[in-house]
């Protein structure tokens, strides 16, 4: 039974489909601390408000997910949870509409000053020629961040006959003329916009995107919304430009510090309207999110399939069935491979066939995850795996071929710089669902990966197999199958055995004649 625990305030359907799973035991609390009390959980679903810091990671030692319901993971320590182990989850797109209208609606606000007329017809005032707006229709509204949210805007923006730019090195021309948007570089969109709309992660590059620089470089009398992120955008250079008359007005939904100071001076300025971050509160959009963030939580404790994660390449249902062969075989090469060479190489893995037509990044999570619980006494999952990995130095180049010598599909692991015993393994499929070992070294042969196996490397001359079944047998050890290959005048054995052998079993084989080399391995 795996137990979540749901924080701030998430819709009531996050812990309907969590219980019906009939799996997983639904605990909500929203206290300000959580402490040790996080040892206890398997998955937690929070929204903003619930920062999970890498002291309070440290302490949750069954957790296997994090949910956010949202798409911005700003107050979850990815890289601490990555190393951990623990899958982080977004809820992308839940509420991407209910952001792009929140923009639109701060512009129309911003250019006919809604807020300002209403706060002074509650102060019994009507001034209706200081509170003159300005039309939209034919203005230039230059979106930087053309991602889901960015598109949307662009959308609504078309439909009100405006002129959309943008600017966003992550999409392609053709990408944006398909939404009719021109795309610009960033200062030729903020020399002609006459309203920008901010739409980018929390990025290095994004910090203080908006600041002195860039102000000057806009159109005079130019329009901010900013529904992103607040340390996109310095408060205190646009005070500076708002003061100045060079920006007309801006519209804030987001701030660096939540909520703001109430010295700021920007807070006070007439031209300058807010809201409380309601870029994603609807009702429709939490209920989505919620119903999104719970069934991926659930679909990956009782099924082990990831969608949306932040830090492990996303696998849908379909996905999943049609490479898991692939992924228990990627992980016992790496889990062979690491017990044979029980050291930190550089590993190149190439994909041939019809395998590099799937999805191979898990496939490349899997090798690593068998390779290094080889030689680390930490716990190695799919997700820990790569971070783990670069800890230890190890590099990885990864390599498609559609091509596969006789086979349908390969994988191929070559430890690069290995120099004592076979640095290279080969993997494929048989029937669409049976592993097989089908290259070790310069061998080839017709392997099952399973269990526990001697690996036998031998001169190739009369009398040795006949020598490894006796010794066996000597030792009340049944042998289940025994592969050999052979290469000139060098041969391999691979031999599954029923009962573990230990240490004295070894070194008998090991002084049998012409035996070259015996090890066992353990793929589970």
């Amino acid at each position: 039974m795996f137990k979540v625990l749901i924080r701030d305030s998430l819709e009531p359907i996050a812990r309907e489909i969590l219980a019906a799973t009939g799996q997983i035991e639904v605990v909500e609390d929203d206290r300000k601390e959580l402490g040790a009390s996080i040892a206890e959980f398997h998955g937690i679903a929070v929204r903003s408000a619930t920062q999970l810091t890498e002291p309070l990671l440290k302490q949750a030692v069954n957790l296997k997910v994090i949910g956010r319901a949202g798409i911005g993971v700003d107050n979850i320590d990815v890289a601490a949870a990555t190393r951990q182990g623990i899958v982080v989850m977004n809820a992308p797109g839940g509420n991407t509409v209910t952001t792009a209208e929140h923009a639109i609606a701060l512009m129309l606000s911003l250019a006919r000053n809604i807020p300002q007329a209403t706060a002074s017809i509650r102060a019994g005032k009507w001034e209706k020629k200081t509170l003159t707006g300005i039309e939209i229709t034919g203005k230039t509204l230059g979106i930087i961040g053309l991602g889901h949210i960015g598109r949307v805007v662009a959308k609504r923006a078309k439909g009100l006959q405006m002129r959309v730019v943008a600017t966003d090195p992550y999409v392609s021309a053709a990408s944006a003329k398909e939404l009719a948007v021109e795309l610009l570089p960033l200062n030729q969109l903020l020399a002609c916009s006459d309203f920008i709309s901010l739409h980018v992660p929390r990025m290095k590059e994004t910090m203080n995107l908006i600041n002195t620089e860039t102000l000057s470089r806009m159109r005079p009398g130019v329009r901010i919304i900013n529904c992103s992120r607040g340390e996109v955008v310095n408060l205190d250079d646009l005070y500076q430009a708002l003061a100045s008359g060079r920006v007309a007005g801006a519209a804030l939904d987001v701030f660096p510090k939540e909520p703001p100071d109430p010295g700021l001076p920007i807070l006070k300025h007439p031209h300058v309207i807010f809201t409380p971050h309601l870029g994603a509160s609807t009702g429709e959009a939490q209920t989505k999110v919620a119903e999104m963030i719970a069934h991926q939580m659930a679909d990956y404790l009782t099924q082990s399939i990831i969608t949306n994660a932040v830090n492990f390449p996303s696998v849908s249902r379909e996905v999943l069935e049609k490479i898991r062969p692939h992924l228990e075989l990627s992980e016992k090469m790496g889990k062979l491979m690491g017990q044979l060479v029980k050291k930190a190489c550089d590993i190149t893995i190439s994909y041939c066939g019809e395998v590099s037509r799937l999805e191979t990044r898990p496939l490349t999570h899997a090798v690593l995850k068998g390779l290094l619980s080889a030689f680390t006494d930490k716990p190695v999952n799919d997700v820990s795996a790569p971070s783990m990995a670069a800890e230890k130095g190890i590099h990885v180049k990864e390599t498609m071929s559609p091509l596969a010598d006789d086979f349908t599909g390969l994988i191929k692991l070559k430890m690069e710089g290995c120099t004592e015993g076979p640095d290279e393994i080969w993997g494929t499929i048989f029937s669409k669902k049976y592993p097989r070992i089908v290259r070790f070294g310069q061998i080839y042969m017709d392997a099952i990966p399973e269990g526990y196996m001697i690996i036998v490397q031998n001169i190739d001359m009369p009398g040795v197999i006949g020598n490894l079944g006796t010794t066996l047998g000597r030792h009340n050890i049944n042998i289940a199958r025994f592969q050999l290959g052979r290469r000139e005048q060098h041969a391999l054995c691979m031999i599954n055995i029923d009962t573990p052998a230990d240490e004295k079993v070894i070194e008998d084989i090991r002084r049998l004649p012409n035996i070259l080399s015996a090890c066992q391995v353990h793929l589970e």
